[in-house]
């Protein structure tokens, strides 16, 4: 039975692209833009993320990072992918496939990211819409999740628009920005996804 299959290696280099969006796991080379992205981006995203390290926009930083997606997709556990506009290469964000659990489950959390600049343009919802059938197909997952603030109405959005289910609320859930924060939960089975 599909469902149930664990995968006997992790997947070929997944880089799903679709709607002008290209998805890709991230590389040194693209640490200039990755940084600059996120430093004009601090005050924006802040408020919904966990405290940042003191040397997370640093090459040394981005480089221990790199090396943690190595290990974490080599062990199928998590795929981390940058957002790409396609008409010029330029980086509008990023979403994280984590904690992805096999056996009778199947599962996994999403997490995602998009710059300041390119708010309110639809851009993390196109490129969640375009990771889904990997998620489903290439990694053989039954069940997404994800978690926000409930006053991340953006956030809210993005995962009503792909299809996801509200599911409840888990009571200081995450610690973001340094605070025990209450979350919405979102779930999305593979019998739900009409990509």
């Amino acid at each position: 039975m599909a469902l149930f299959r664990l995968p006997m290696s992790a997947p070929a280099a997944l880089a799903p692209r679709g709607y002008g969006l290209s998805l890709r796991a991230p590389v040194m080379g693209d640490f200039p833009q990755w940084a600059d992205l996120r430093e004009r981006s601090r005050a924006y995203l802040t408020p919904w993320e966990p405290i940042w390290p003191s040397d997370d926009l640093t090459r040394s930083g981005f480089r221990r990072r790199l090396r943690r997606y190595a290990e974490d997709t080599s062990a199928d556990r998590a795929y981390p992918f940058l957002v790409f506009r396609e008409s010029d290469d330029a980086l509008v964000g990023g979403i994280t496939l984590a904690n992805v659990r096999r056996g009778i489950v199947q599962a996994g959390t999403i997490g995602y990211w998009v710059g300041q600049q390119f708010t309110g343009q639809g851009m993390m919802t196109t490129a969640l819409r375009v990771l889904l059938p990997t998620l489903f197909g290439e990694l053989s997952l039954h069940r997404i999740e994800a978690a926000c603030i409930p006053t991340n109405t953006p956030s809210v959005r993005v995962l009503e628009k792909c299809g996801f289910t509200r599911e409840g609320l888990a009571r200081r859930y995450l610690c973001i920005n340094g605070v025990w924060q209450d979350h919405l939960l979102f779930g999305m089975l593979h019998e739900d996804f009409r990509g």
